[in-house]
């Protein structure tokens, strides 16, 4: 049953505005699943018999904006400003036949609501609830299915993986985040209707992805990929992973242990493509080791890696910013501290890998410690070290060239050069100098360094 005090009273105005019109109105999709399962609901959707000129002329121009007027949504801005909540109301429609692997060809509204619920993914989502009767609407046995904790799609599955190439990833997603299993027939319609997914953009897959990595155990999603094929059209660097064996340190293949890195670290998205990713360079630098038979090393694969990281983020379309810290968690996860380590070997550490990712990395790495699966303190590698990076810290030493106490404009005006790679060549000559003695980071002297940088 649904808990109708769950229901912001702002969402239930937009149902009863459109009803008090002459209109039918229904909560449906992802937000009826999410009360009925008892997840917290992010956003509201509805349907409505309302056409959406209907819609724009019930809330006026001030609080509906025609989002995706052409499918049948308007966008209400329910509540009172200046804490407007965004509640997308869309037209009961028919659909035509899918051409492209994601729209319609014809989007028709006069539906009736039987029908608008017969064209959705899965039975969990093709559940509407009118909030004014209490009445729950569901012609697919959706709630048999939640019950089942089973994701099954509405009708042919084939038809339906055929319509949207991302169905299956959905699929997959939804399973994973609710700890669902996908019905067998679903499953198995998966490879079947893989053309359809590959016209899927970039840009849907990855957002796919990195909301399956946000799930309790992403690794169980990551695994029905495998089973399925996706991973080898989204990740097959990851899906080369799979069989590829390592060493004593190592319980598992290279591929179970990037899954088990992968539970192992917090829910934040870069974070966890990167702890999924962070051995991928593994199988193409894998080399037996003579003294040790049976056994591999994988000299310098975080370099490899880091590298076909790159690639993947642009595969994926992903930001410049995103890139930089997935390529950088990546390329300097291995690093093994020992007491002996210098002072400016500890700052070099952390100019290297930038001091405000230091966090992130050593989360990756303590994961990557646990995953080895031989019962290690996952501190083992980095607690030492970060308390000398907080002694460090602690000094106000600069750590980045941005800390220096002079900047560009010292150097051009110390030289009475313009702009250019000299200018940061020489900052970083002096960060080399500040690291090693953070006494100079002073003015005065390293204006007196600047013509000395210059020369050498």
């Amino acid at each position: 049953m649904i808990d109708a005090k769950q229901i912001p009273d702002d969402v239930l105005a937009v149902c009863r505005r459109l009803r008090q019109a002459g209109f039918e109105a229904y909560l449906v999709g992802g937000s009826v699943r999410d009360l009925l399962v008892g997840r917290s609901v992010g956003d509201f959707d509805v349907a409505t018999s309302a056409r959406p000129a209907d819609t724009l002329r019930v809330f006026g121009a001030r609080f509906s904006v025609p989002t995706g007027i052409q499918h049948g949504t308007v966008t209400v801005l329910a509540g009172e400003p200046p804490r407007l909540r965004q509640v997308e109301v869309t037209t009961f429609r028919g659909e035509g036949a899918y051409l492209d692997g994601r729209h319609p060809s014809v989007v028709t509204f006069g539906a009736t609501l039987a029908e608008d619920l017969s064209r959705r993914d899965f039975t969990m989502n093709a559940i509407a609830y009118e909030p004014e009767a209490g009445a729950i609407i569901d012609l697919h046995q959706g709630q048999q299915d939640i019950a089942r904790r089973l994701v099954r799609t509405v009708g042919d599955p084939i038809q339906r993986f055929s319509e949207d190439g991302l169905r299956p990833m959905r699929a997959v997603r939804q399973a994973t985040q609710l700890g669902f299993e996908v019905d067998a027939f679903t499953l198995a319609a998966i490879p079947a209707t893989m053309e359809a997914f590959r016209k899927v953009s970039a840009e849907r897959v990855r957002d796919e992805l990195l909301k399956l990595l946000l799930a309790p155990h992403p690794s169980r999603g990551i695994e029905l990929m495998r089973q399925t094929g996706l991973l080898a059209e989204v990740l097959p660097e990851v899906l080369a992973t799979f069989g590829c064996r390592q060493n004593r340190f190592h319980k598992h293949d290279v591929y179970q242990h990037s899954l088990a890195t992968l539970d192992a670290v917090s829910a934040e998205p870069i974070l966890r493509l990167a702890a999924l990713l962070h051995d991928v360079g593994k199988p193409r630098t894998q080399t037996a080791q003579p003294e040790a038979p049976g056994e591999f090393g994988f000299f310098k694969h975080e370099y490899v890696g880091a590298e076909m990281v790159e690639a993947i983020a642009g595969r994926l379309r992903m930001s410049r910013a995103e890139t930089e810290l997935l390529v950088g968690l990546v390329a300097n996860h291995m690093f093994f501290y020992t007491p002996d380590w210098t002072d400016g070997t500890v700052r070099r550490f952390v100019n290297r890998a930038q001091a405000e990712r230091i966090a992130l990395l050593f989360a990756l790495r303590e994961a990557d410690i646990v995953s080895r699966g031989r019962g290690e303190d996952r501190e083992c590698e980095t607690r030492e070290l970060r308390a000398r990076i907080a002694r460090v810290a602690a000094e106000d030493a600069a750590l980045r060239v941005k800390d220096l106490a002079v900047n560009g404009a010292d150097v051009m005006r110390v030289l009475g050069v313009g702009p250019g790679p000299q200018v940061g060549r020489i900052l970083n000559r002096l960060l080399e100098r500040v690291l090693d003695d953070p006494a100079l980071n002073q003015k005065e002297i390293l204006e007196r360094l600047i013509p000395e940088l210059a020369s050498g």
